[in-house]
């Protein structure tokens, strides 16, 4: 027995010809593999030539050490590092992204203590061997968050009146509305045909049209004017938004279904059937960070920061260049510094206030985490309805001047550009109260057993506060926006402070007191959180 495990374990004492020949190669790190002698192996290949090295590679089953990670990590993490020391091209054919979505699998439901540690050698070789790995995690991830978040559209929206209802009832009045109107139209329409229909067409010549006396302009007028008065209700223009909205919730729900799929295809024992979509898709999130986090720091291509660096100061050149000039740079940095400091008194003061007013109320007074809930809730609303409401108002103006669809036109974009100029310049003046009212309305619907807030006016002045900010930051030049990252996950110095009151002996989150503002994808303001 010993003699055997001698025989596994060591090399002849006579040099390496076992290293010589691939099939005794693979076959010695098969056997190895079996008795999870993983360092061992890892040593065999450490001493592999390019040629043997593509051979044994071609052969090697992957899929049975992917089925023992975190064990077989350091076997896999020896062969991507010999890979990169080697160099060799062209690149042999290894299953990376598979690996990584496996990594992915095992931190998005972490069972085994020491994940961390047993990985971290193998993410950096890996994102070493395959730098393109980041960005396609990063992009999934983001499909994940974004997912999540199209989960929570499917509330309730506003009526003409302003009234929260379901979408399917909004539908139903507005289609019954439409239908009622286009009958008496239609009514009109059968009254005048005696006139209109069987027209002699010479009637309607430039000559005859010049001719008319003031009596037919007159009937004429009032006709065309009680046509138009019912057409042209300001009522029936919210069937658009309705359906917009519609839209919207059909591919939210297409992006959903379309992520867990490929959670399902990753981990078919996910049982994705019993478990709740948001939450699958969160743990796969946080599976995708850590291992972003742990591959380390990007060598090539270049670090994120120099990119977002490169990006901006492309995006600032070209956006000078199409702007007819109204935003200088030195302008653009004093707006940002200006931006960002309303944005921190509106946590440190206006924040405050309405904390304040909230402890006042009996109803609240032991509901510590749920009033801090709330005033979180009305800033990510208010920069959610303002982003909204800038895009339908761009959306509005192609519509009515007939524009494509097409955005890449560049009739589109130089429109698109003077309508974003035109928000820019009209921030302190632009109508808000719709936004504030709904901002409002959708706290109340949530909490209706709490029928005290509707009556609390400094909570009514903290929603018209954050609405009113949260349209000047969007409608910058360089727009901010919120970090909607909310996972409760550990914390991130680069994006999350701690706050005075928390545990400083843990870095695990267990609540968002204010969401990170972000501008060019550099945080401006970093999350308040508690731990």
């Amino acid at each position: 027995m010993a003699d055997s495990r001698e025989r596994i374990r060591g090399p002849s004492r006579d040099g390496r010809e076992f290293l010589t020949s691939p099939r005794q190669v693979l076959r010695r790190l098969m056997l190895l593999s079996e008795g999870r002698q993983y360092r061992e192996a890892a040593g065999v290949v450490g001493r592999l030539g390019p040629s043997v090295l593509h051979s044994v590679i071609a052969e090697l089953p992957i899929d049975l050490l992917l089925e023992h990670l975190p064990h077989s990590a350091y076997l896999l993490e020896s062969f991507y590092t010999r890979l990169t020391t080697l160099n060799t091209t062209p690149k042999p054919d290894v299953p990376s992204e598979t690996v990584a979505w496996q990594l992915v699998r095992l931190f998005a439901n972490p069972h085994e203590s020491g994940l961390r540690q047993r990985c971290s050698k193998l993410l950096h070789a890996l994102a070493q061997y395959e730098p393109s790995l980041r960005q396609t995690l990063r992009e999934r991830r983001r499909s994940f968050d974004n997912a999540v978040q199209g989960l929570g559209v499917h509330g309730l929206t506003t009526d003409v009146s302003g009234q929260l209802i379901s979408l399917h009832v909004a539908l139903k009045t507005e289609l019954q509305r439409h239908v009622d109107t286009y009958k008496m139209a239609i009514h009109k329409l059968e009254e005048l045909s005696m006139v209109t229909v069987n027209q002699d067409p010479a009637h309607s010549s430039h000559q005859r049209l010049l001719a008319i006396n003031y009596g037919d302009i007159q009937q004429r007028l009032i006709d065309n004017k009680t046509l138009l008065t019912m057409l042209d209700k300001p009522a029936l223009k919210q069937l658009y938004t309705l359906v917009e909205n519609l839209s919207t919730r059909v591919e939210n729900d297409k992006d959903v279904l379309s992520c867990v799929g490929h959670v399902k295809r990753l981990d078919p024992q996910a049982h994705i059937e019993k478990r709740p979509a948001a939450g699958l898709l969160m743990n796969f999130s946080r599976g995708c960070e850590v291992v972003l986090h742990m591959m380390g720091p990007e060598s090539l291509p270049p670090s994120p920061v120099a990119v977002s660096k490169a990006a901006t100061a492309t995006a600032g050149g070209s956006n000078s260049s199409c702007s007819d000039g109204y935003h200088s740079d030195d302008s653009a940095s004093e707006d940002g510094s200006e931006m960002v400091s309303h944005y921190r008194n509106l946590y440190i003061e206006n924040r405050a206030d309405a904390l304040e007013a909230l402890d006042s109320l009996p109803q609240l007074k032991h509901a510590h985490s749920l009033k801090g809930k709330i005033l979180f809730s009305m800033i990510v609303l208010s920069f959610r309805l303002c982003h909204g409401m800038r895009e339908r108002k761009v959306l509005e103006v192609r519509r009515v001047l007939n524009c494509a669809l097409d955005s890449s036109i560049e009739t589109t974009l130089a429109l698109d550009r003077s309508v974003r100029h035109h928000l820019h310049e009209t921030t302190e003046s632009f109508p808000l109260g719709e936004i504030e009212r709904s901002v409002f309305n959708q706290v109340l619907s949530t909490l209706h057993e709490y029928p005290c807030l509707e009556s609390c006016p400094p909570l009514t002045h903290f929603v018209s506060a954050c609405v009113r900010l949260a349209w000047r930051m969007i409608n910058q030049k360089s727009p901010y926006y919120l970090d909607t990252d909310f996972n409760l996950g550990f914390l991130r110095p680069e994006k999350h402070e701690r706050h005075p009151q928390s545990d400083r002996r843990s870095d695990l989150i267990k609540a968002f007191l204010w969401p990170a503002l972000m501008q060019n994808n550099q945080c401006a303001f970093k999350a308040v959180v508690a731990t």
